[in-house]
């Protein structure tokens, strides 16, 4: 898993990166050929963590945001959103598959003559 850390104003511990690592990786079994996945994570004058999550594949990029108190609740609002729309995407596709097979079983037209 090709990570990428962008840090603003701030800094983790390693504590955090593993738990934010073991978070993301219950994502990789959800798809197969993640190419990166870029972490970005900012301190506002508030005191509130925005955390950016964004996974390229070679087809698609899911991206999520959040802004919360602590790093880890964010994470856990990120890879709640980005589980979704990955399912979503994969729900699309299987969509256009079945559609499309419907559409073939259509026009082939069976010999009346034909054995089977």
């Amino acid at each position: 898993m090709n990570v990428r850390y962008l840090l603003k104003r701030t800094k983790i511990d390693d504590r955090s990166k593993d738990y934010i690592e073991k978070r993301l990786k219950s994502l990789e079994k959800l798809l197969k050929n993640i190419l990166q996945i870029e972490i970005e994570i900012d301190l506002d004058k508030k005191g509130k963590f925005r955390v950016e999550v964004i996974i390229k594949t070679p087809y698609e990029i899911y991206q999520s945001e959040e802004t919360s108190e602590s790093v880890e609740a964010s994470i856990d609002i990120v890879e709640g959103e980005l589980r979704k729309q990955i399912i979503r995407g994969k729900g699309k596709i299987e969509t256009l598959k079945k559609r499309g097979r419907n559409s073939l079983k259509k026009k082939i037209v069976l010999d009346k003559n034909a054995r089977f």
